[in-house]
């Protein structure tokens, strides 16, 4: 794709009216929709500013790169915009920007204009360029000095390749050789700036670099095994998981990729100078992608909960869903022998059964990498079948013994218990004959770790989650209406605390491990209920609000408004993701109370959905179809009357 098709002149604004940095991305965002280059401006905006808050893309030299992958996309697109006066984009150097490029990348695009996006981010860090650029009256002059530019990089760039072929069998000269990646989340403006920053820094310094980037194409430039053993040292400019176990006992400096685009001379000094420590790879990390990061101990175990959480939904909205059909078919349709429950029940239980051992083994392996995947797997699903005692049998009837079973509780603490695991058997191997190596993957692993989660979940996890998890059964199927009240107000309200972040997920997940610890409970059922009409209410009551009290919201927010109705009917609570964002001190409060009224009452009506998943497409199956329909509007039109009368007039915020 030539670069010429994506910065579009129909696109382009040569006097930027905004001001501050949330008017410039207002402007040219909206300037994309009503071109037809995206087709939600909300959702794509929404993209936008969660990029500015991983790292402002104001790169300094005047010069800021907003840009997202968004599936609101609908063709790849550059937007240049230029501002005369300058506007303050907490650029990296803290001078205004002047020239502003929005990056449009749709969802899963392919290949082809990545590479011109690379190309693009690469060009931008020519002084020449931007010095044109500034002065440049007309669109078609902006294009005309782009397409030269790029045009000469990638020659430049395909040279460069060829030269570096020839010197990786060559033998070493005598100028000092370092090997680089650079890498961040987007992977399409910083992962190739930080790359050519380090090129031009080296250049300076009479330093050869080879920079492998991690960007959206994917790994370019990949580092060989002789690279790095003839390199001094290794810089790493990344923001995302790289693979770091090849550059053990190597001299080592890890940053952000914004310090390659800012100091990259820096970096590669304390690599001359030898200041930088050896780099020592963990145990897990021998065979596995590992990087540098600065996450929290709970931070990490939240994201390794995420990583089985998202691959367990499918299985569990899918089979539930299908279950709960099959409940209605046979009430309605033949009943219990009818050749329609049957499969449809059986499908539901089939997904149903790989819900915990899903859930165990992709925890395991965000933890100890694809070793740890099979022994997630194995204590997964003897969490699922185990009779909870030492001298009880498992059977292959998954569901007839899921009240006795360790559940959901001891499937995620198999997955982590295998996780660690796994990552000690590493360590244990680590020091064993190179001619053992190739054993280790194919052998070692899976015998022990099978080995030794079986032992660990049949004589620790299973006897003590299985006895939990039978107490947490009879207490849900033994609450009276005031502690089912309680809880499912509590669950609900959470589920409006943060719209999708880790209070929500804590909700969900308590109430879909004990639907998924016993389908059949009405109890568990009503907890379904509760955290669904919980996650209704904020887009439902943001969309009335909107209706209600129109001057209270800008014309943006109006149009977002209109979608909300459609998200919270679908059970999509990150459609008021946008608007707790430019309001949280007035919106998450109203919707928390909201939810927590709607979750009250479906405690106090005894009303149960038997679907973990499907808001208002899910009505039919629920027990009290009525107040599972009044709980939401009720909470709705509370939360959204309180937003409304609460907020001021737009025009005064």
């Amino acid at each position: 794709m030539d670069i010429r098709e994506l910065l579009r002149t129909d696109l382009m604004i040569m006097d930027l009216k905004a001001r501050t940095k949330a008017e410039v991305i207002d402007e040219m965002v909206h300037n994309l929709f009503e071109k037809g280059v995206i087709k939600d401006e909300e959702a794509y905006k929404k993209d936008i500013i969660k990029r500015e808050e991983e790292g402002s893309t104001g790169m300094g030299d005047g010069i800021a790169i907003p840009h997202a992958h968004n599936e609101a996309v609908n063709e790849p697109a550059v937007m240049f915009a230029k501002s005369e006066a300058g506007v303050d984009y907490d650029s990296l150097d803290g001078q205004p920007a002047h020239l502003f490029f929005m990056i449009a990348a749709p969802e899963g695009g392919d290949n082809t204009h990545l590479q011109a996006l690379a190309a693009l981010s690469q060009v931008l860090m020519n002084p020449d360029v931007t010095s044109a650029l500034k002065s440049a009256d007309t669109p078609e002059k902006v294009q005309a000095i782009f397409a030269d530019a790029v045009a000469r990089k990638e020659a430049e760039n395909k040279a460069q390749e060829e030269a570096e072929k020839q010197a990786d069998n060559a033998p070493a000269g005598n100028r000092p050789y370092i090997v680089a990646v650079t890498a961040c989340p987007n992977g399409i403006a910083h992962t190739y700036m930080a790359e050519e920053n380090l090129k031009k820094a080296a250049e300076k310094l009479g330093v050869d670099i080879k920079v492998e980037t991690n960007g959206s194409e994917g790994v370019k430039h990949l580092l060989s095994d002789s690279e790095i053993a003839r390199a001094k040292g290794v810089v790493i400019a990344a923001d995302k998981k790289v693979a770091m176990a090849r550059f053990n006992g190597k001299q080592l400096i890890s940053k952000p990729v914004t310090s390659a685009i800012k100091n990259p001379e820096e970096l590669i000094q304390t690599i001359l100078d030898g200041k930088a420590p050896a780099y020592k790879a963990e145990a897990g990390e021998e065979e596995s992608s590992s990087a540098s990061s600065n996450d929290t101990v709970w931070g990490s175990i939240y994201k390794q909960l995420m990583n089985g959480i998202s691959h367990m939904l499918p299985f569990v909205i899918g089979g539930g869903i299908l279950m709960a059909i099959s409940f209605i078919v046979e009430q309605y349709m033949g009943g219990a022998k009818s050749p329609a429950f049957i499969f449809l029940n059986n499908a539901g239980n089939m997904a149903f059964a790989f819900m915990v051992p899903v859930l165990a083994g992709y925890i395991a392996e965000a933890i100890g990498d694809q070793p740890a995947l099979m022994p997630g797997f194995v204590g997964g699903f003897m969490a699922t079948v185990y009779s909870g005692s030492f001298g009880g049998a498992y059977t292959a009837n998954v569901m007839s013994d899921a009240k006795s079973a360790a559940g959901f509780l001891g499937g995620i603490a198999a997955g982590f218990i295998a996780g660690h695991m796994m990552n000690g058997l590493k360590k244990l191997c680590k020091n064993l004959p190179k001619s053992v190596e190739g054993m280790k993957p194919m052998l070692i692993y899976p015998i022990l770790g099978l080995l030794f989660i079986a032992l660990i979940m049949y004589f620790i996890v299973n006897p003590i989650f299985s006895t939990i998890n039978v107490w947490i059964t009879n207490f849900l199927n033994h609450l009276g209406t005031g502690n089912a009240v309680l809880l499912s107000l509590i669950l609900a309200g959470m589920m409006s605390i943060d719209m999708g972040g880790p209070f929500n997920k804590a909700a969900y997940v308590f109430a879909s491990g004990a639907f998924a610890n016993d389908p059949h409970s009405t109890a568990a059922a009503g907890l379904m209920a509760a955290v669904m009409v919980g996650g209704m209410v904020p887009p439902f009551a943001t969309a009335l609000a909107t209706v209600l009290f129109p001057k209270k919201f800008t014309e943006q927010e109006r149009r977002a408004g209109v979608s909300n109705w459609v998200l919270g009917f679908s059970f999509i609570t990150e459609g008021a993701i946008p608007f707790a964002t430019a309001d949280p001190g007035h919106v998450i409060p109203s919707c928390i109370v909201g939810s927590a009224i709607s979750g009250a009452l479906i405690g106090l009506w005894h009303v149960s959905v038997p679907a973990p998943h499907g808001g208002f497409w899910v009505t039919p199956l629920a027990s009290n179809p009525l107040g599972y329909i009044l709980a939401v509007v009720i909470g709705t039109i509370v939360a959204g009357l309180i937003l409304g009368f609460w907020r001021k007039d737009a025009d005064e915020k």
